[in-house]
């Protein structure tokens, strides 16, 4: 089915008591896996790219320095590629923008076929973040097109997002956050942290959602309040990749125990891409491990030369830029390439499937209402943009 808003998504999960994993994409390859495990467990899908991965799936290799033009053009590719694998599917999927940072990144997402956008106003003073969502909202909401916003600061590091410090979303802010804005979901701070150096045995400050959500629903008011720096960080990969040659140190996530129980309390939608991150690159090396003739290939060596280099990296990006070709538009010219694109498929179903059972979507696609673009965007006029 064609891709649809966020909102009708979001909508089930409070309606059903679960939580919705959203996976971040950074190649072709990595949509495709993860449309092809969400169908396998039958699961609602939410594919995020972040600001920085449109301007990586646009050709930049230093995406960090991406232009508005490189995001243009990475937000038509990876539209591109979610469209290739999931028009014909049968589960509901949204495409997502992850941390957008101005309304020209979301314009540019929008334009590329993203069905909602992620505005992130947290760094700025309040009346700021509300007036830069607000904008946000109505260029989003008159299109169809869901929007998340984030009020409260998540210490860490992901892509541009950095912060030594959190600071914990206040309840009464967020609810006149949601009132003035009118956002669809809120990234909310109550102890997670971007990056995969979050620390042991981390607790979340569960009260902090269920005070929103309380609020809330007081006020008659309708958001999903959102996760942000969730992942898991399995030590077992963490333990494989250093046993192949890595050499990360001090990473650890949140565990799995705390983010269930942060469900009920009113968290609705989890971020995840650290995860992936790591099982693909866990996959990579183990690719020239255990076929070290690949280790010189013509194709794909140079993936190989970058892994030794940068022992540190854990993030694919850092691998692949040699494969541009096969991150940005799937182009298969051999099949050296191809072992690495399946190293990329099972390391992506692995981290995200795990998250499906766990997070209790599984079986939940049969619960959203197939809703297009343009039947939200009425919507969204009857209900006052």
């Amino acid at each position: 089915m064609p891709l649809i808003p966020l909102r009708p998504i979001l909508e089930a999960t409070a309606a059903y008591g679960y939580a919705q994993g959203a996976f971040n994409v950074n190649a072709v390859a990595q949509a495709k896996a993860v449309i092809a495990v969400h169908e396998q467990f039958r699961s609602p899908a939410i594919l995020q790219g972040a600001d920085l991965a449109n301007a990586f799936m646009g050709g930049r290799t230093d995406f960090a320095n991406g232009t508005l033009a490189d995001k243009i053009t990475g937000a038509r590719n990876i539209g591109a590629a979610v469209r290739r694998y999931g028009e014909q599917s049968p589960i509901p999927i949204a495409l997502h923008l992850d941390h957008g940072r101005d309304l020209e990144s979301v314009k540019a997402a929008i334009a590329g076929g993203y069905t909602s956008v992620m505005i992130d106003g947290s760094s700025l003073p309040f009346a700021d973040n509300v007036a830069l969502t607000r904008e946000v909202v109505r260029y989003a909401h008159e299109r169809g097109v869901t929007v998340e916003g984030e009020l409260g600061v998540l210490a860490g590091v992901e892509d541009h997002v950095f912060s030594s410090a959190s600071t914990y979303t206040n309840p009464l802010s967020a609810v006149s956050f949601v009132r003035q804005t009118k956002v669809d979901a809120l990234a909310i701070s109550y102890g997670t942290m971007h990056g995969a150096s979050k620390g042991k045995n981390v607790k979340l400050r569960k009260e902090i959602p269920l005070a929103i959500r309380e609020c809330l629903l007081h006020e008659g008011l309708s958001c999903t309040l959102v996760s942000h720096g969730s992942s898991t960080v399995p030590q077992y990969i963490v333990e494989e990749i250093n046993a192949l040659g890595g050499k990360l140190q001090n990473a650890y996530g949140i565990a799995l125990s705390e983010l269930k129980a942060a469900i009920p309390c009113g968290i609705g939608k989890i971020n995840v891409d650290t995860d992936i991150r790591l099982a693909v690159t866990r996959n990579l090396r183990e690719l020239f491990a255990l076929q070290p003739a690949l280790q010189k290939s013509a194709s794909i060596g140079a993936v190989y030369a970058l892994l030794e280099e940068k022992k540190e990296q854990f993030d694919p990006r850092a691998f692949l830029t040699p494969l541009m070709n096969t991150v940005m538009y799937g182009e298969i010219p051999d099949e050296d390439v191809r072992a690495v694109c399946m190293c990329i498929e099972r390391g992506v179903q692995e981290a995200v499937g795990t998250l499906i059972v766990e997070f209790g979507s599984v079986g939940m696609a049969r619960h959203i209402p197939h809703v297009t673009l343009e039947e939200m965007a009425e919507r969204y006029r009857k209900e006052g943009i």
